[in-house]
């Protein structure tokens, strides 16, 4: 069986795959076919979540990490869980997390071995910055990093981190137009933790309005205004993410990893991008690779990274439909 990577980044405003989990039906559709790695924005949605068996969730900088063959992944199911809670986040919102990570462990069975809460407000904001794309600044990211600590000395294997954000104003990503606000800086959160620690982690924001809304909003975002929690997701998500190996075994002879529970970036047939954010660095190893790449010319971006400017090669394929085709 193949093995593919479909990414959409976060904050740039992909049409498919920048709102609450609306690339899931074609990740999905894809893992059908060979296993699939996924990075967190392409299934994420609030309450729900795209993930499958056969797809492995992998945050962005240790995506970055694989592609440069400074890290292998292990494939893993049930993994224990810890969750960090920014110390900002008021008690009535807490309690509603922690009812969320109850009822997680109860349907699911997801092994989430407890949580604790930052000894200093992280202090999150958020921005569009002039390009179009999310942007934000944390005041304190190793507040965050000394709770995972403590959490992954009690046996966590993955961390989830819940920080407090402000309240979003605008209509704009409710109606289907522009950038998930929150985005960039939710991958500045993550980063960190997955650059400092080694270990899968994905980040779910809070805000201090929980009210479910009434109002008849996008399809690709109805999923973020139907729940006062966005942490199911990547609870799920991270059960089943793949253990970082580092660094990254030698390929052998023909080319695959030497185990076959570990994945290398040798290990990887293509990657799945969209046509105009093909600036990212598993493009760029791909390339130096030879290796397959698919760039799907209807998911649009903020972006104006395409093939031809960076000269890229690569398959330019029209829909996710055809691509299905293909492979």
């Amino acid at each position: 069986m193949k093995t593919g990577v479909f990414i959409v980044p976060t904050g740039i405003g992909a049409s498919i795959g920048g709102f609450a989990g609306d690339a899931s039906i074609w990740a999905r559709k894809i893992a059908q076919k060979c296993k699939l790695i996924v990075n967190p924005n392409v299934v994420n949605a609030a309450c729900f979540s795209g993930i499958t068996d056969n797809m492995l969730y992998v945050e962005g900088y240790t995506l970055d990490e694989f592609f440069r063959g400074k890290c292998s992944l292990e494939q893993s199911y049930n993994n224990k869980i810890g969750v960090v809670f920014d110390k900002s986040i008021p008690q009535r919102i807490l309690n509603v997390h922690i009812n969320t990570i109850n009822a997680v462990k109860t349907v699911y069975g997801i092994d989430i071995i407890g949580y604790e809460i930052t000894e200093k407000e992280v202090g999150v904001k958020f921005f569009i910055d002039s390009s179009g794309t999310s942007m934000g600044n944390v005041s304190d990211l190793s507040t965050i990093k000394t709770a995972a600590e403590k959490l992954i000395n009690r046996g966590a294997e993955a961390i989830a981190i819940v920080c407090k954000f402000p309240e979003d104003e605008g209509e704009d990503y409710a109606n289907g137009i522009g950038v998930d606000p929150v985005g960039g800086v939710e991958a500045i959160i993550s980063h960190y933790i997955s650059k400092e620690l080694k270990v899968p982690c994905a980040h779910a924001p809070a805000f201090d309005n929980i009210e479910i809304s009434t109002d008849i909003v996008d399809s690709r975002a109805s999923a973020e205004y139907i729940t006062p929690t966005f942490l199911p997701c990547i609870l799920i998500g991270l059960s089943q993410a793949p253990l970082i190996i580092s660094p990254s075994p030698q390929p052998s002879p023909v080319g695959r990893g030497s185990n076959d529970n570990n994945l290398s970036v040798h290990n990887i047939d293509f990657l799945i991008v969209p046509y105009n954010a093909m600036g990212c660095i598993p493009v760029l190893e791909m390339t130096k690779l030879r290796k397959k790449i698919y760039a799907i010319k209807e998911n649009k971006t903020v972006l104006d990274v395409t093939p031809e400017k960076i000269h890229v090669r690569c398959d330019i394929i029209n829909t996710y439909e055809e691509l299905l085709e293909l492979i």
